[in-house]
């Protein structure tokens, strides 16, 4: 069965990053023509050198810098924004960086757009942070946002970037508010978000597993497939409407459940609660289960990997990563 993808023209901004090296590796394997714009092919080298072997054009370049991206968008039928800074606690203590990037790099998109290609259909990773404190029921796309870090703001204001866009300049956009995403890929110094695979790496070299408070917050953690999946649904010449989509998985565990079952997984490691650092007790914002009917009923995708499994191929894979 030819792919719906094959022989088409993508770009993935940011497609080197944990979740752009997965979603550039389905696509390549869809038959897609893909580009990725990274602002260092130097600090993701490895990652560059296998996907150019697999024909993929990579282009150092800054979403920010309009010159850059004007090189790049003509033609293009999709384009995925993956590019960003990431992590709540971080954009605190980083404010205009995250805004300058997460802000600046939307705006400049989409008026490379208007002015290049007007037919693109941008598909951007935007987060769940939006919503704020919800409370332990699944959160549909119809909820209130109420940010509670300046990531969210950020992330929000983007959003309202694309949907001032496709009404002004009839770019049509979808949105993923992606809730908690795992899976092969990211590198155990990133520990500024990604909790689940930083505790896998903790586990596998039998450290010590921090969990602030008393780890009952419940969160939708997600795999990275299962991520990827839903942005390819939302870029399908089939998805004509636009619109914001969550991404999870619609169940929620606890944080300190979680930890366990990765202890239990990797055969190491241990559960230590600790207190809450300030500036990050002050944004947590509680449990996190996302309602997924919107995604479902509209596009028709579905999360396949549970979290056990999930957690099984992604110690498996740091495992084999670490002896090799």
């Amino acid at each position: 069965m030819v792919s719906s993808f094959h022989g088409r023209a993508v770009l993935v901004i940011g497609g080197l990053g944990f979740i752009g090296r997965r979603l550039v590796e389905t696509l390549t394997e869809r038959g897609a023509r893909v580009t990725v714009v990274t602002l260092s092919r130097e600090r993701h080298r490895d990652t560059a050198v296998a996907q150019e072997a697999r024909g993929v054009r990579i282009v150092e370049g800054d979403v920010r810098d309009r010159s850059a991206l004007g090189a790049v968008v003509a033609g293009q039928h999709v384009v995925f924004n993956l590019a960003g800074q990431s992590g709540a606690v971080r954009s605190m203590e980083e404010p205009w960086a995250d805004l300058s990037v997460n802000v600046g790099g939307m705006l400049a998109l989409v008026e490379t757009l208007r002015c290049e290609n007007r037919t693109a259909r941008i598909v951007f990773a935007s987060s769940r942070l939006e919503y704020g404190r919800v409370g332990p029921e699944p959160v549909a796309e119809t909820q209130p946002v109420n940010p509670m870090c300046l990531h969210a703001i950020h992330k929000l204001v983007a959003e309202d970037y694309l949907r001032l866009y496709e009404r002004l300049y009839d770019i049509p956009y979808a949105v993923a508010r992606i809730t908690n995403p795992y899976g092969p890929g990211q590198p155990r110094a990133r520990t500024d978000y990604g909790v689940v695979n930083r505790l896998i790496h903790l586990a596998l070299a039998d450290e010590t597993l921090p969990i602030y408070g008393d780890g009952r917050q419940r969160r939708d953690y997600i795999y990275i497939d299962d991520v990827v999946e839903a942005l390819l649904a939302m870029a399908s010449p089939d998805s004509r409407t636009s619109g914001i989509y969550n991404v999870g998985t619609g169940i929620g565990t606890p944080i300190a459940e979680m930890a366990t079952a990765i202890s239990r997984a990797a055969g190491g490691g241990r559960v230590e609660f600790v207190p809450w650092p300030a500036l990050a007790e002050q944004i947590e914002t509680g449990d996190f289960i996302a309602d997924i009917t919107r995604i479902q009923t509209t596009l028709g995708w579905q999360p396949q990997v549970s979290l056990e499994e999930g957690l099984r191929r992604t110690v498996s894979f740091y495992r084999a990563h670490v002896a090799s």
